[in-house]
């Protein structure tokens, strides 16, 4: 069986785990190649992934084996793997979902907004989501329970103002800018909503939407199943919500029938996953069914919630978020990595 998962002990490593991605992807910001900002994002992850006291396998990575090096699905990481057979069950087992670079193209354009981001579980705590589309509704903790995925959009505007004590008009939802969305964004605007459209990043916006303050009430749309469920992991400890579906009709998604896969494959894609009912509405339970969930994300770029990584002469600086539904502790870190001698100068 082995030992069980501490959250919190382990939420420290997970913490080093997102800020070496980040560094390392931060590298690259602005310099319009976004596949290299993935590429160094997802080394440094595994490399920082393997010190980690644990037997941890990918449920939400970049893809099947054939497409390492990216973190793959099914992939064993830790350093529990790394000693011999007999040692390994003083290892906890974890379930981890993985972007090491959420918004490659944010960074590669040094555009805002762009995170290194990680959620880990006891084994079985997060959804295996496939890698195609999801349409997600996400609100904050005073807004839970009063949004259906199915309602017209003003019908779901209208319950989150009265639950916020507002007019829809003073609210504010963000929608990724797809084709795919134009009678979503539409139907905001005849509303009477505020619309922030944004080119990617859904799932710091959807962070966003359950955090007072940032002036985000709502994020509505289709995005990706994997972000989902990191969504989710996140709204364990935030006390928002998230609802979606997955979606494979290349009419939802605006698309031609050649460019994503026959619905038949996706479908046997889903049953090997264990995912039996394709249309099943997910809540933040069901993605996120965890009893010790840790959530980790350091920016790349400076954005609503977190700020970029800072390169000075000494060092660099990182801005993190990590939190546990165990601990109810919800952290933004700020980290100074000191380089060079003992008469390095450190500035605040």
């Amino acid at each position: 069986m082995g030992q069980e998962l501490n959250s919190v002990n382990l939420s420290l490593d997970f913490l080093s785990v997102c800020e070496a991605a980040a560094i390392a992807s931060a590298r690259t910001m602005g310099q319009g190649d976004r596949k290299y900002s993935d590429h160094v994002a997802v080394d440094a992850m595994r490399q920082q992934m393997d010190a980690v006291p644990m037997r941890g396998r990918i449920v939400i990575g970049e893809g099947e084996r054939d497409e390492a090096p990216m973190l793959y699905i099914g992939e064993e990481v830790g350093a529990g793997f790394r000693v011999a057979p007999e040692l390994r069950d003083e290892y906890p087992e974890v379930d981890i979902a993985v972007d090491p670079l959420e918004g490659t193209n944010l960074c590669a354009l040094g555009a805002n907004n762009a995170i290194a981001v990680l959620a880990a579980s006891e084994r079985g705590g997060l959804l295996n989501a496939p890698d195609i589309y999801m349409d997600k509704i996400v609100v904050g903790p005073s807004s839970r329970g009063a949004i259906d995925i199915d309602a017209p959009v003003k019908d779901n505007l209208k319950a989150v103002a009265r639950r916020l004590g507002r007019d829809i008009e003073d609210l504010t939802v963000i929608v990724l800018d797809r084709s795919r969305h134009k009678k979503l964004i539409q139907d905001v605007r005849d509303a009477g909503a505020r619309i922030r459209l944004i080119g990617d990043g859904d799932l710091s916006a959807g962070i966003s939407a359950a955090v007072a303050g940032t002036n985000i009430h709502a994020l509505i749309g289709i995005g990706g199943a994997p972000e989902g469920v990191l969504t989710a992991a996140a709204m364990k400890c935030l006390n928002g919500e998230i609802l979606a579906r997955l979606v494979y009709d290349p009419e939802r998604l605006g698309v031609d029938k050649d460019k994503v896969p026959p619905e038949a494959e996706v479908l046997a894609r889903l049953s090997e996953m264990g995912i039996s009912d394709p249309n099943k509405i997910y809540d933040t339970n069901d993605l996120a069914p965890g009893k010790k969930i840790i959530f980790a994300a350091t920016g790349v770029t400076d954005g609503a919630l977190l700020r970029g990584v800072r390169f000075f002469g000494a060092g660099k600086r990182t801005h993190s978020l990590i939190m546990t539904n165990e601990s109810r502790h919800i952290r933004f870190v700020d980290t100074v990595h000191v380089e060079g001698g003992p008469d390095t100068v450190i500035r605040f």
